[in-house]
């Protein structure tokens, strides 16, 4: 059957200058019959025809491979061109002349450019036909070689398809399996931070009351990790942020955030500028989250030596975030690639976050409808986060 030859019969009709290049074949030579064939040592397979001789075969029709010259071609690995079978010295008597009762004849091979041999471009008659002349000869072997360039085309075409196919089936189940990974890391943490906080409550001696606070704050970096990892699958899996909107002061809870990593990086001084005179209709624990990333960024790469101003402020129905840092300058290339998941800049790849934060951050500004601008001088870098204040609850 030719259906294990379908593939093959899809590329050549994938080919649209395939019906033109029989067309002009019958037309340029008179003969009556020309095909595209795909021809293996066992198999000869009609995949493109054009017959105006009812010779009989059509698109997926077969011819025993030893009855044909093809045969022959795909062997010797040159064409066959008869003008009239009965005056020719090699061919006169030829049984598949005989068999399909045709005069001339002519059958270019078609090669791919690794010199795979893929079929022959061919036509018959069962009247003599003027054939072995560089003109008909020429445009045979242009036919044939058009032919194989785009047979090559529709296979890189297929295998890059093949390709992506698997490479985007392999994310979704690496992001899946990240999904499920972080989900089952919460319980023995919280197993984890059950136990400090029932070490705390018993008389401990400095040095153990140090190591489970250690340990407290491990528990709690693991905590932003994992929040980080879930954020990460359900946006690329299709969830995206999901959004609690509530319209509530935002100052405390932003003062909060900025109480925490003073905290936990009490070198590092922030100046705070709030002028929130509008209500903000938003997930406060998101943007929380959101300004938890950017502080934190900020902080871990600014300079020591110059505190990270922190502006917020509500008017004229946008609310705006900021936070800027002295520092080297971000190199215009890595701008552009600072809000992608993994993303690590050089003056960063010494961190010990997952290079997901800023990714995070943006994803809560986009749940917001909201975005976040990157400005980087020499003098300083700031991010920008603005968003509509009203938006329904």
């Amino acid at each position: 059957m030719a259906s294990d030859f379908e593939s093959d019969i899809v590329a050549i009709e994938s080919i649209t200058a395939v019906p033109t290049i029989l067309d002009v074949v019958c037309r340029t030579t008179g003969m009556g019959f020309a095909a595209i064939a795909r021809v293996t040592e066992d198999r000869w397979i009609a995949c493109a025809v054009r017959d105006d001789i009812e010779f009989g075969l059509r698109p997926g029709g077969e011819l025993k491979v030893e009855t044909t010259i093809c045969h022959e071609i795909r062997a010797s690995g040159g064409a066959v061109i008869i003008n009239h079978v009965a005056e020719d010295d090699a061919y006169f008597g030829h049984p598949t002349a005989a068999q399909y009762g045709f005069q001339s004849y002519i059958s270019m091979p078609i090669l791919l450019s690794d010199g795979r041999f893929f079929g022959t471009l061919c036509a018959i008659d069962p009247r003599p036909a003027k054939l072995k002349t560089p003109e008909v000869i020429g445009m045979f072997k242009l036919f044939a070689e058009l032919i194989g360039f785009h047979l090559e085309a529709h296979e890189r075409l297929a295998e890059s398809a093949s390709k992506l196919k698997e490479e985007r089936e392999t994310a979704e189940l690496r992001e899946q399996f990240i999904a499920v990974l972080g989900h089952d890391l919460r319980n023995p943490l919280a197993a984890i931070s059950s136990g400090t906080r029932l070490l705390l409550d018993r008389p401990l001696d400095d040095r153990a009351a140090g190591v489970v606070g250690m340990m407290q704050a491990s528990v709690s970096r693991m905590a932003g990790l994992i929040d980080d990892v879930l954020d990460f699958a359900r946006g690329r899996l299709g969830g995206g942020v999901a959004l609690k909107l509530a319209a509530e002061p935002l100052a405390p809870i932003l003062e909060q955030v900025v109480t925490e990593l003073r905290v936990t990086m009490p070198d590092k001084p922030i100046d705070v500028r709030f002028a929130l005179q509008e209500p903000v209709s938003c997930d406060p624990n998101r943007i929380a989250q959101l300004f938890s990333n950017l502080l934190g960024n900020a902080l871990a790469y600014g300079s020591a030596q110059t505190p990270v101003r922190v502006e917020a402020l509500s008017a004229n129905g946008v609310f705006e975030l900021s936070v800027a840092n002295s520092g080297p300058q971000i190199p215009p290339e890595t701008l552009t690639r600072l809000m992608q998941p993994f993303f690590r800049g050089a003056a960063q790849a010494t961190g010990r976050g997952l290079g997901l934060g800023l990714y995070i951050a943006s994803e809560v500004a986009r749940a917001h409808g909201g975005t976040i601008d990157v400005v980087s001088t020499p003098e300083e870098t700031v991010f920008t986060f603005r968003m509509p204040i009203a938006r329904a609850i």
